[in-house]
């Protein structure tokens, strides 16, 4: 079993009662279980559809002495049920840089050195001027790290990319950047496997990337373990550590990010109305599989940290297998 912990005063999980999903209240190392009477309303996204009174009716409950259980007794799940999902690619500087440079090499016709500072040119333009790019997910991806991960026999090359996610509480549609923070309700950490080999079409290349194929297989999203609320994250600068059997892969700062999270509610919000509850991926930093030429394998375990968030711990197995 995960040992689950968070340090926020307070935050919401789902976690599995024999074949039902309760919504819980998490305080310390405990677990309160709400129900719709606590609340007022029918569910999570209704409850982060409200806003701040919303989670003034949390930190209501959060306060209750009675009905805890101990965080380690229960098997939780992911903690949104979004109904939608929004991917950010080609995020975090340092690692567009590197991928940049690294093409750009390629030819000899540059140095590395002169590779990184056109790189480095390139995205302080794109930051200034250019826009988030998005893609994406399907929410049937979206489990709980107590779901392993299988990884899916037609390729060797399933990758990692952990993030820091945004969960949408009050109705967002063409907000500024001015108005979009008060559209978040809270955060919490994915990650966003990714099956290499299947990025790029090769039947067709004009066509471009193939992220339906690349992204959402079964369990591709896992995500979790806690929901906790906007007002006790600083996102601007929150520590992302992901380790594969116990070796660090990625850290790194979304102190980093070309698009802050006002840019990318922002800007996912032009296109279509994102609803209470929906997943906004912000970007992955450098170190996935790619970088270091090592792909999931059976076996593996991914331990994913993010500063405030908790820790989710992700066991994967070969496809036959699950």
């Amino acid at each position: 079993m995960v040992n689950h912990t968070i340090n926020a005063p307070y935050a919401l999980a789902r976690y599995r009662n024999g074949e039902e999903v309760v919504l819980g209240v998490v305080r310390g190392d405990r677990i309160r279980p709400v129900t719709p009477e606590d609340l007022g309303v029918q569910g999570l996204n209704a409850l982060l559809a409200l806003g701040t009174p919303g989670w003034e009716r949390v930190a209501a409950l959060a306060q209750r002495d009675d009905g805890w259980l101990p965080l380690e007794s229960v098997t939780l799940t992911a903690p949104v049920t979004p109904r939608q999902v929004l991917q950010t690619g080609a995020n975090y500087r340092a690692h567009v840089i590197e991928l940049v440079a690294a093409g750009l090499t390629q030819d000899q016709t540059r140095t590395p050195e002169e590779a990184r500072a056109f790189a480095a040119e390139l995205m302080d333009r794109r930051k200034a001027n250019g826009e988030p790019y998005f893609f994406i997910g399907l929410p049937a991806c979206v489990v709980g790290d107590d779901v392993p991960l299988a990884l899916p026999g037609y390729s060797d090359v399933h990758d990692w990319e952990l993030e820091l996610a945004v969960v949408i509480g009050r109705e967002t549609f063409r907000v500024s950047r001015d108005e979009a923070m008060e559209h978040v309700a809270g955060y919490t950490i994915v990650n966003d496997v990714t099956t290499r080999d299947l990025v790029f079409r090769k039947d067709m290349k004009e066509i471009g990337t193939d992220w339906y194929r690349a992204k959402n297989a079964p369990g591709f999203l896992p995500t979790g373990p806690f929901l906790v609320p906007a007002s006790f994250i600083d996102p601007s600068d929150v520590r992302l550590h992901l380790e594969l059997n116990g070796e660090t892969m990625q850290d790194a700062s979304s102190n980093d990010l070309l698009f802050d999270i006002p840019a990318l509610v922002s800007g996912a919000s032009q296109t279509m109305p994102l609803l209470p509850g929906d997943l906004l991926l912000t970007g992955s930093p450098a170190g996935n599989g790619q970088h270091w030429k090592r792909f999931l394998r059976d076996g593996d375990v991914m331990t994913g940290s993010i500063e405030g968030l908790g820790t989710q711990v992700v066991r994967c197995v070969a496809e036959s297998a699950r």
